[in-house]
């Protein structure tokens, strides 16, 4: 539950910062980036939804390579690191896309994930808890789970979501914070006031929270479709038996920021299940065993 309190409350501040920024410029330099009515409110949203989503997304191999500690594998020392290179070159020429780069890192808990921002020049890697722990075939599965989310796209239309909800959380809480400024603080002035900044915080705040649950939601859709996908590249018992194994996982969960590109990230309970980028692995072992 903290580290999805901690990935939520992330976003949250990106979007708060965004607004402390923009009011400081509009006031001290009288510069309104948002003028030109409803259109030119909905371009300004836009660029900065889209604009942050999209340089994450670019940068996504780079910041999970330092922020993980992934050691890429271009020489293999050992006949594992063959296999794991070999493995992952197979099932990439399964799925028809590029080979991805691939990487160890150092962590104890089973775990897996996939990054970049195109499916032919992609990054998939796997801790050396997740390699001691599986057998073969299930890491095998587990390989096939995460170049099924680098087939099918997910992070660039994880990314392209994220703006388009970020556009409207920008666009939605400036038109709610004008009008409460207009109606409570009975501001005429054209210049936002105090009251707008205020409410178009708290606004974000609300509506951020709800963009994060959409997101959360689709996260754990491409969830039971990377494991159907896993499934059919390595086989449903294979799948099954790599998720029955991270249920046994106990180790160090990944960052915040890294979470939804795992493929275990633990589970929680309540109102914060909401938040969950995937769902809890009983369900996604039932999807698996029930007809496709």
């Amino acid at each position: 539950m903290k580290r999805i309190f901690l990935f939520l409350m992330t976003n949250l501040a990106v979007l708060a910062l965004l607004s402390v920024v923009l009011f400081i410029i509009e006031q001290a330099f009288g510069v309104h980036l948002a003028r030109g009515g409803m259109g030119g409110l909905l371009v300004f949203a836009a660029v900065f939804g889209f604009g942050g989503a999209l340089v994450s997304l670019a940068l996504s191999k780079w910041t999970a390579k330092r922020m993980m500690g992934v050691r890429i594998i271009t020489a293999p020392q050992s006949e594992v690191e063959r296999w794991l290179v070999d493995t992952v070159k197979r099932l990439a020429d399964q799925a028809r896309i590029g080979m991805p780069e691939v990487g160890i890192f150092d962590a104890e808990e089973m775990n897996a994930f996939a990054t970049g921002a195109r499916r032919n020049a992609a990054l998939v890697a796997v801790s050396r808890g997740l390699l001691r722990s599986m057998s073969r075939p299930q890491v095998e599965a587990v390989l096939g789970h995460e170049i099924s989310h680098v087939a099918n796209g997910d992070m660039v239309t994880l990314a392209l979501l994220q703006g388009v909800l970020n556009t409207f959380v920008i666009f939605l809480a400036r038109i709610i914070g004008n009008i409460v400024d207009r109606a409570l603080f009975r501001n005429d002035r054209q210049e936002s006031g105090i009251g707008s900044f205020l409410a178009t915080m708290v606004a974000q705040i609300v509506l951020g929270i709800l963009a994060s649950m959409i997101v959360s939601w689709y996260s754990r859709r491409r969830e039971f479709r990377a494991d159907r996908g896993g499934a059919n590249l390595a086989g449903a018992g294979s799948m099954i038996g790599a998720l029955q194994a991270l249920k046994q996982s106990h180790g160090e969960p990944m960052p915040p920021q890294m979470q939804a590109f795992g493929i275990n990230t633990g589970a929680a309970d309540g109102f914060m299940r909401l938040f969950m980028s995937h769902p809890p692995l009983d369900e996604r072992i039932a999807a698996l065993q029930s007809p496709a």
